[in-house]
């Protein structure tokens, strides 16, 4: 990142209005020095921002199998990825697999509910709306002993700037194509078991996207 700040030079870096980032502190601290983008508002991305929610619930549903024998036991075995998507967007079979999982047990059946409530948070469209939400949804972990959840509110509520950007209509942009790109990028790397030539990697990034002659 420094080395990019650098390559880019300060007149170009501070006209950076809004930088998106993982929630990593080192990314936050890095754009905000002055001689790199001190204009620029934080957003973190949200999907690395659920992706560490997916994590807190995978962890509440390892320690349900551990404690569980049984049918109980049965029914969360294999079943993460039924746990992190969204019942809107399961199968018919896979709705049928979570209603029988989350009647195992009533901790992953809350711990679900919450990371279902969750999202709503990035549909504010103000940051003390927003902000309240979030009070009021941490609070629910007051008496869940969800020790995981507890971490990621705790870890969410430190570095709220990034959270709260989300706020404002100019910072609602879309990622899927950056994310897309990053694939593209990561396909090529593989394919090709690494990459020593910069300039080579450069000529097929600017190409992937190009119809064929």
């Amino acid at each position: 990142m420094d080395e990019f700040y650098q390559w880019l030079g300060f007149s170009k870096s501070k006209k950076i209005r809004l930088a998106v980032m993982d929630m990593w502190k080192a990314f936050h601290h890095l754009t905000l020095k002055p001689e790199h983008a001190p204009h620029a508002a934080i957003l973190f991305d949200k999907f690395h921002v659920l992706r560490h929610l997916g994590e807190a619930l995978d962890t509440v549903r390892k320690t349900e199998y551990a404690r569980l024998t049984g049918r109980g036991r049965r029914f969360i075995n294999g079943q993460k990825y039924t746990l992190l998507s969204h019942r809107v967007t399961l199968t018919t079979d896979g709705r049928w697999h979570l209603k029988v999982l989350l009647k195992a047990t009533k901790r992953l059946d809350t711990a679900y509910l919450l990371k279902e409530e969750f999202g709503q948070l990035w549909d504010y469209e103000r940051e003390g709306w927003a902000r309240r939400f979030f009070k009021n949804w941490r609070a629910a972990l007051k008496w869940q002993r969800l020790k995981p959840y507890q971490k990621f509110a705790e870890m969410i509520d430190r570095p709220w700037d990034g959270i709260a950007a989300y706020g404002k209509p100019e910072h609602k942009v879309a990622l899927g194509f950056v994310e897309g790109l990053t694939n593209k990028i990561r396909v090529i790397q593989r394919r090709s078991s690494g990459l020593r030539d910069e300039e080579y990697l450069r000529r097929n990034v600017l190409t992937c996207m190009l119809d064929p002659i």
